[in-house]
């Protein structure tokens, strides 16, 4: 079975074997643009590769970082709330408790 790579699925992962870069037919052979060399070509191809099957994995964790920081600001912000509120009920015991001290030492 002959079958014909694809993307994720290539028939080999060794650059060595893959198709060599040509330039193209529709220039001409003494254009401005150099000649294609293969020289490093190997190299950043199988590095490009690699880097590209990371994106997705690299942009999820980037997507979670994000979220776990707005959870925790969200969570502050919850902590906050509770806190003042805490904190009027506190101001509001310790006002009564002064007035009931306050009409003792009267009467």
């Amino acid at each position: 079975m002959n079958a014909i790579g694809t993307i994720d699925r290539p028939i080999t992962h060794d650059p060595k074997k893959l198709a060599p870069m040509t330039s193209s037919t529709r220039e001409p052979q003494s254009s401005a643009t150099p000649a294609v060399t293969t020289i490093g070509a190997n190299a950043s191809r199988q590095n490009r590769t690699r880097e590209m099957q990371l994106i997705p994995e690299a942009l999820a964790r980037a997507h979670m970082h994000e979220r776990m920081r707005e959870v925790d600001a969200e969570r502050q912000a919850v902590r906050l709330v509770a806190a003042r509120r805490m904190q009027r009920r506190a101001e509001r015991v310790s006002m009564r408790a002064r007035r009931a001290l306050a009409m003792a030492v009267m009467h």
